[in-house]
């Protein structure tokens, strides 16, 4: 397909919406017809074609399958959901899509493991223009899409390490905050990922006002990223990398096993419930 070659200066979303419009085309299919066999609105499929809107990744599994497409569709999202984000940030999405292993430490409940309703109120608040509305969409759209790299293939390995205040700080909503501890203990259970709780008994630390991440890609290159108090960094020096790693393992040796950490999320949860179910 030489059509969907990119464009130089092009954006992701502009090609996707250019390969969807195209597979619609060669399908023979009218917006109107697509929308009736897909059940996706007609309007909103042509936003995504027109490169309006960045959709999340289930639509385009479903339009992979509905135009036997293989996963190109897929293939252009993850290329255009970096549009969300500002340019500093997209080195850093590209190697977190294809690292083998990660290691992160988060204070808060991280982005990569948010449910969409939790995802949704974090970022609620920080949108106030006349096109909030879209931009917020587009924010909650990229956020969920990063976690399609917990079930590519191959699986990488992951390991976050998150702060207890992350489990102190409920969402609004209890149905929001219990969705979001079960998706917790569920990704805690996969066999490529581990979670560990730093608990609050381990004192005063070196990573407290921001979150780590540490990526190795399949030919051993490893990359950090930190960033907190309004500002972000990625680093590829291997110096820098090494010091990094070996303050990620002092937090490790502080933080709970990953089997006290499973313990230590379904307490949370069965407290969360009692108290839930007697206000």
């Amino acid at each position: 397909m030489t059509e969907q070659v990119d464009a130089e200066g092009e954006s992701g979303r502009a090609v996707l919406g250019r390969t969807l419009r195209y597979l619609r085309e060669k399908a023979g299919k009218s917006l109107g017809q697509l929308a009736e066999e897909t059940g996706y609105d007609k309007s909103y499929l042509s936003r995504l074609e027109s490169g309006e809107r960045l959709s999340k990744v289930t639509v385009m599994e479903d339009l992979d399958v509905y135009y036997e497409a293989g996963d190109l569709l897929v293939s252009h999202w993850r290329v255009a959901r970096l549009d969300a984000f500002m340019d500093p940030y997209k080195r850093f999405m590209a190697l977190e899509a294809t690292a083998r292993v990660m290691w992160k430490f988060a204070p808060a409940v991280p982005g990569l493991v948010q449910t969409e309703d939790f995802a949704r109120e974090v970022l609620s608040g920080g949108w106030t223009t006349a096109d909030a509305d879209e931009m917020f969409e587009e924010q909650v759209a990229a956020r969920l899409g990063r976690q399609y790299v917990l079930r590519q293939k191959p699986t990488p390995d992951v390991r976050i390490i998150m702060d207890e205040v992350a489990f102190r700080r409920p969402a609004a909503r209890a149905k929001t905050w219990h969705d979001q501890l079960l998706h917790l203990e569920t990704v805690a259970m996969l066999p490529n990922a581990t979670i560990q709780v730093l608990p609050f008994s381990a004192g005063v630390h070196h990573h407290m006002t921001g979150s780590l991440t540490l990526l190795w890609q399949k030919d051993g290159s490893a990359v950090a990223y930190e960033e907190g108090d309004d500002c972000s960094q990625l680093d590829d020096d291997p110096g820098d990398v090494l010091r990094l790693r070996l303050s990620y393992d002092r937090l490790r040796d502080l933080a709970l096993s990953p089997p006290d950490s499973l313990a230590f999320i379904r307490a949370v949860l069965k407290e969360h419930r009692r108290h839930d179910a007697h206000p």
